[in-house]
């Protein structure tokens, strides 16, 4: 999504509801190499919903990686997703792009649930349609509180926003920076975030069709602190596959795990059925393989019952795959551990050598 340009280094920042993830990189396409890379928790209910409900918490968090990690660079990008994201693929009858901003604020009537005043739009051409009479066009709102939100704790931690992303759009760039895709290769990118899940079906280097879903790894986690009487930090732990220290070892959490992925993986079918239901190509809409990112993606077993429930190959996510960086300065298991959760930050750093 090219809402913007800049030659300057962008700071990646990714506010996600359970941590701040923080990625800068240095070099342009093809040869990137981490320069500074930092994940903070924040308190649990400090994001809810999508909405910041600690501005202050966060705010520090944000200084508190700029700091630790010494980060030179003030401009930050950052990316929204959840109820107060649309992104639609519509088609209009082709025109200049002139034409097309006169246009566009009354075709996004039609597809925007929210009061256009009350939203920032941003739409991208994606060029003509499989009828050759007319175009799709890439239109995407975001509510201007959210957006409100994310500005004022940037602004409050001495940064400047100099970009606004779609989390899902963001890893398509992590995704196509990585994997450098075929262009007929369909991918279900899968994010699952501690409250939501992203789902961008690509094919090539085109989004096709792309969905948030209010599920993520909370699901597990509350689950596993109410069956088993557990705290928080302890279902955290058993999430991952580690015992806990009262004594509860990962093999007692194992159905109770399964039946929340059950829970993602229904929603995971739901939206594949839609996309290949409204898909104009049939070819297309057979999705080739999975790319898991996010914290959830390292819950144990997560991807092999993916991959046999899609019978397609699934694997975790790997955002360092051709990011180079110094053994000397970074441990290579700490990346290696972190690359899961860092798709979107790195998306939106690769965004400043646009």
């Amino acid at each position: 999504m090219g809402w913007f340009s800049s030659k300057k280094s962008v700071v990646g920042l990714d506010i996600g509801s359970s941590a701040v993830k923080a990625v800068e990189l240095k070099g342009s396409r093809g040869n990137y190499e981490l320069v500074s890379i930092g994940h903070v928790q924040l308190l649990s209910d400090t994001i809810v919903d999508g909405h910041i409900i600690d501005l202050n918490h966060v705010s520090d968090v944000i200084n508190r990686i700029f700091q630790e990690q010494n980060i030179k660079t003030n401009l930050v990008g950052t990316s929204v997703s959840g109820h107060s994201v649309i992104v639609k693929k519509i088609n209009l009858p082709t025109m200049s792009p002139e034409e097309l901003g006169e246009q566009i604020h009354w075709e996004a009537e039609q597809y925007i649930p929210f009061a256009l005043d009350e939203v920032n739009l941003s739409y991208e051409i994606l060029g003509n349609d499989a009828s050759g009479n007319g175009m799709d066009v890439l239109l995407v709102a975001c509510k201007k509180d959210k957006i409100a939100q994310y500005t004022q704790v940037i602004n409050q931690a001495g940064k400047q926003l100099n970009f606004v992303d779609v989390d899902s759009f963001a890893i398509q760039t992590c995704y196509e920076v990585n994997y450098k895709p075929q262009p007929t290769t369909t991918v279900a990118l899968l994010d699952i975030g501690a409250s939501v899940m992203n789902i961008n079906v690509v094919r090539g280097s085109q989004s096709i069709f792309t969905r948030d879903i209010s599920v993520g790894g909370n699901q597990y986690t509350d689950l596993l602190q109410k069956e088993l009487n557990l705290t928080f930090d302890e279902a955290e732990n058993l999430k991952k596959g580690m015992p806990t220290e009262s004594g509860v070892k990962p093999d007692d959490a194992q159905p109770l795990i399964q039946s929340v992925s059950e829970i993602l993986a229904l929603e995971v079918q739901k939206t594949l059925d839609f996309f290949r239901a409204t898909s104009s190509m049939s070819d297309s809409s057979k999705v080739d393989r999975m790319l898991v990112s996010g914290g959830s993606s390292k819950v144990p077993g997560l991807t092999s019952y993916l991959a046999e429930r899609f019978g397609v190959p699934v694997e975790k996510f790997d955002s360092f795959r051709t990011i180079k960086y110094n053994t000397k300065n970074f441990d290579e298991g700490y990346v290696r551990e972190l690359s899961p959760n860092m798709a979107v930050a790195i998306g939106l750093a690769l965004r400043s050598g646009d």
